[in-house]
């Protein structure tokens, strides 16, 4: 009897057992990967196995597609705010990574968040822009899924995507290059450089508006975000066709930091330390020369999604 007993039991762990986690990303995207569960302070929990009476896990409604350091975290923590939405805890790569698309829809599902009929669950990978399967994807999984993009000078972001790597090497204690040995290669710009690549943002775009219409693809200033948060997130929630939830009292700027952290449900977070880290001091005539190659790929992108941007 006991053995049978015993026997049960181990079925029903196996039956009611976590998914396993995202899959290691491809060789090379590693160390510039974005850390997961950013807030600083947080514990790691394991996903309940059980949600409350009423909710059930489902695939996002809306998904943050990237770009990558372009805000996305921050982004995701803010519309947390609301209560009609839900948010994925961690960058699940399931539409950019074929290792894990492998692993089918059932799988993706699971590490979703339980959520009530009338919630919007949120995803965010940022390398899904990116990606050339991620459109075609992500449209057979949902047509009407709404998506959310935020973007900032794309300059900015490469220097925000080195700052990021080059930490992510020191703390490895791995061998590092200065920004310039990076950007320039044999006296001109290296555009083959992954970071200055991320930022084409018209190349990337054409493939989502051959799935996507742009009415489905909400532009999201990560620039404003930054200085002030709260007009871009009201218009995120018109975009969802939410109730304004989100309000001023939600914010509060931190000195320490130099950026804004959330006030929600009587608690104070930050994002964690890894963000907002100071950029280093870029040499003038590459960074005239980085600005000039941007300058017709951000006209173009301009002209696809009908609205500019302050990107000198």
């Amino acid at each position: 009897m006991a053995c049978l007993l015993a026997s049960v039991f181990l079925l029903v762990l196996r039956t009611h057992a976590a998914p396993p986690p995202p899959a290691h990303p491809p060789s090379g995207e590693g160390p510039g990967s974005e850390p997961l569960n950013l807030l600083a302070n947080e514990t790691e929990d394991y996903p309940p196995l059980v949600g409350p009476p009423g909710t059930s896990k489902r695939v996002p409604q809306s998904i943050i597609i990237g770009v990558r350091k372009g805000g996305t975290r921050a982004l995701l923590e803010m519309l947390d705010i609301h209560p009609d939405i839900v948010v994925a805890a961690t960058e699940v790569h399931f539409f950019d990574w074929d290792e894990n698309y492998a692993r089918g829809l059932d799988w993706y599902r699971d590490l979703m968040p339980f959520s009530y009929a009338h919630q919007i669950t949120v995803e965010k990978t940022p390398g899904y822009f990116t990606s050339p399967l991620a459109p075609e994807r992500i449209h057979r999984m949902n047509s009407s899924a709404k998506l959310l993009l935020i973007l900032r000078d794309p300059t900015e972001r490469v220097i925000s995507d080195y700052t990021q790597v080059y930490y992510n090497r020191l703390e490895s204690r791995k061998p590092v290059q200065v920004i310039e040995d990076v950007l320039i290669r044999n006296g001109a710009l290296n555009t083959r450089y992954k970071a200055i690549q991320r930022s084409l943002y018209d190349v990337h775009m054409r493939g989502w508006l051959r799935h996507f219409p742009l009415e489905q693809i909400h532009l999201v200033d990560g620039d404003t975000l930054i200085r002030d948060p709260l007009p871009e997130l009201q218009k995120v929630e018109r975009f969802l066709r939410l109730p304004p939830r989100i309000a001023a009292s939600n914010f509060y700027f931190n000195q320490t930091k130099g950026f804004y952290c959330i006030r929600s449900d009587g608690r104070e977070r930050c994002l964690h330390e890894s963000k907002g880290r100071p950029h280093p001091a870029v040499n003038g005539t590459v960074l005239q020369q980085l600005r000039a190659y941007f300058q017709e790929h951000n006209r173009n992108f301009y002209r696809m999604v009908k609205r500019s941007f302050d990107w000198h």
